[in-house]
């Protein structure tokens, strides 16, 4: 008898999760004019991404094209599956001193989990997450970004 109660109870107990996940539905129904879902493709001029939403990794760049990355590689060594290389030269200064130079910051997007490790490490805010969200492309190695644009430099006055 008491099997017979639990499973009646067990039943009630489902008929009321599915009423209360319809009412949802429900109001939804009623109240058109409300309607939160958005037209992807057609809006796609006037689409506006949420604050916090990660698209991608992307150097920050002004309009000198000079950016903030010492080549230290702490995103690297951060990134937990290796979306980021570093690759570095020396290049001796007019003082005759050496100093390591960026001279590319690849990024694979294919791999990246959009973790913000990178960015929330970087200790010269070097790099920031994007909103872009389109990245479907044919061919994988459209995947693979170099960051820093051609002929860019360090800017003056960021030290290591």
């Amino acid at each position: 008898m008491k099997s017979i109660i639990n499973y009646l109870a067990e039943i009630f107990r489902g008929v009321s999760a599915l009423i209360k996940g319809m009412k949802v539905t429900g109001y939804y129904f009623i109240h058109p004019g409300e309607i939160v879902t958005q037209q992807y493709p057609e809006n796609r001029k006037k689409l506006v991404m949420f604050e916090r939403f990660k698209g991608e990794v992307v150097m920050i760049h002004n309009e000198n094209n000079e950016h903030h990355c010492t080549a230290c590689g702490i995103c690297e060594m951060n990134c937990p599956n290796g979306s980021i290389e570093i690759i570095s030269k020396t290049v001796t200064s007019e003082d005759g001193k050496k100093k390591k130079v960026l001279a590319h910051h690849i990024y694979h997007l294919g791999m990246c989990t959009f973790c913000n490790l990178c960015v929330k490490t970087c200790p010269s805010n070097a790099l920031k997450m994007d909103q872009t969200f389109e990245h479907a492309v044919f061919d994988r190695t459209k995947l693979t970004k170099v960051l820093n644009r051609p002929g860019s430099v360090l800017m003056k006055g960021v030290d290591k």
